[in-house]
């Protein structure tokens, strides 16, 4: 059986604005909702500068590295790191402090370091608040700023899934069977 890949049809009323034209009438600083929901979040924090109430949010978003995201963005066209992140700066939003186990798998996948040193500063601020983070991972940028390692090998497959060490980082590294401390090393020199 063949699908057909989706078609998109613009609506001849709306013109793919989502709106009718009464509403794109009314406009915030010059903007109406559609030209809002085109912006990226970088753009809406300058645009919405000094209202709070829309900023706050805005900016946790921007923390978690998703400044790039449109404000209308489908959550269907978003990556699975995407998608983490956005639940992260969800429960940054709220109060923390209930003693949470988070559970992420990759979330760096596709992340420039600078946006991985940001995920891990939202990260760190889970924790402070008392909160755990578990993190199946393979970028070594990520796992040399762990507090704890399960590194689990020495291959996939028939020939994984035993424990070849646990520790911190530096612990690691020092394990001869682990393939992660070979790769981890020449980060922690960093």
């Amino acid at each position: 059986m063949h699908f057909l890949p989706p078609v998109l049809v613009e609506c001849e009323v709306c013109r793919g604005k989502r709106f009718n034209r009464e509403t794109l009438q009314v406009k915030y600083k010059g903007k109406n909702i559609a030209e809002i929901l085109d912006m990226t979040i970088d753009e809406a924090v300058e645009h919405f500068e000094g209202n709070y109430f829309i900023t706050d949010k805005l900016k946790v978003l921007q923390s978690v590295g998703l400044g790039y995201v449109k404000i209308g963005q489908s959550a269907t066209t978003l990556s699975g790191g995407e998608a983490q992140r956005i639940k992260i700066a969800k429960e940054l939003t709220h109060t923390l402090g209930k003693r949470t186990l988070y559970l992420l798998d990759e979330p760096t996948t596709g992340l420039h370091y600078y946006d991985i040193d940001m995920l891990l500063s939202v990260l760190n601020k889970l924790v402070e608040k008392g909160n755990s983070v578990m993190v199946i991972e393979h970028n070594m940028h990520m796992l040399k700023s762990m507090d704890y390692i399960v590194d689990l090998g020495p291959d996939g497959g028939d020939n994984g899934g035993r424990l070849v060490a646990a520790g911190a980082p530096e612990d690691i590294v020092r394990e001869p069977e682990s393939l992660t401390g070979k790769y981890l090393k020449p980060y922690l020199k960093k």
